[in-house]
């Protein structure tokens, strides 16, 4: 590897470390930070380094570290080996396993096994961070203009979506969860010790409708692995729940496009930003037009 001046700093404040030669290797997936395996003594650790940008996205990485540390605790996550905010680095326990695959969670047992992780996550201790999945989506717009990016054309109409289901939550309000809100099949690791669900950058206080919307069409669940999400989730699921996780379903695309749009603006990874923003307003587009959405609208404003 070429010199790496935070990098090595890093290797250089993890006292166990010292007297070492660690092995390291570039992770190639991640779509914000820079990650590596690091293999040193007869220890394998996942390492992640930050951009000072990444507060921009609304990534609090004392948050992260303390959601991070939840989730080990609940047996879930990853051991937290080091949290050096000084150097935009967490270090984890390696954990061994796959990734899941866009499919794997139309499977009933998969799906069981994801729903247990993420019900743990919001039966956890209360975050010290909120996510708004209405307010982060303006926030991205500003950050956005002011790094000179152009807001595309589909924002309009599709903000205009949100704030109509923003009212409707808000007719029947429910109490906030610690919630992941990033719930990408990469960042579920299945290995020989079960499921564990990684990357906690985004966790905070918020509407567990949001998780459950951000997992399923993440994930590309079917209509009927849909309704076993949520009737795995409650106990008897009514329309009420249905209709949030649709609308929510909604609302996760319209962070992911927002998220394309801000990253042109402050990322350096080589990553094609501009086609992922259009292709979750192209998905968002669609949801919207869908002939249920006043019905859902209706729906969602009933007491669950």
């Amino acid at each position: 590897m070429s010199p790496d001046p935070q990098l090595d700093a890093v290797i250089a404040a993890v006292p166990e470390w010292r007297g070492h030669e660690p092995e390291i290797t570039p992770v190639e997936a991640g779509r914000t930070n820079r990650n590596f395996r690091v293999e040193v003594g007869s220890g394998t650790f996942f390492l992640r380094l930050s951009h000072e940008d990444s507060a921009l996205l609304g990534i609090d990485r004392t948050a992260e570290y303390e959601a991070a540390l939840a989730a080990a605790a609940a047996g879930v996550g990853p051991e937290v080996i080091a949290h050096l905010p000084e150097h935009g680095c967490l270090i984890t326990v390696w954990v061994p396993g796959e990734p899941l695959a866009e499919g794997d969670m139309d499977r009933g047992s998969v799906l069981a096994d994801v729903v247990r992780v993420v019900s743990t996550i919001h039966a956890g201790p209360a975050l010290r961070t909120t996510f708004d999945a209405f307010r982060i989506v303006e926030e991205y717009r500003r950050v956005s203009e002011e790094h000179g990016v152009a807001i595309p054309d589909a924002y309009d109409p599709a903000h205009a979506h949100a704030e109509r289901i923003e009212a409707a939550f808000a007719r029947a309000p429910i109490p906030p969860n610690p919630c992941h809100n990033d719930l990408l099949a990469d960042n579920f690791l299945k290995g020989d010790d079960g499921l564990w669900l990684v990357d906690y950058e985004y966790s905070g206080m918020g509407d567990p409708f949001f998780d459950l919307g951000n997992l399923s069409i993440n994930n590309g669940l079917s209509e009927s692995s849909q309704e076993r999400l949520i009737r795995l989730m409650f106990d008897e699921p009514t329309d009420a729940h249905r209709a949030r996780l649709q609308l929510m379903r909604i609302m996760s695309d319209f962070r992911e496009a927002m998220w394309g749009v801000i990253q042109q603006g402050l990322s350096t990874l080589d990553i094609d930003y501009v086609a992922y923003a259009d292709r979750h307003f192209d998905r968002l587009s669609r949801s919207m037009a869908d002939e249920r959405f006043e019905r859902w609208l209706e729906q969602a404003a009933e007491a669950i």
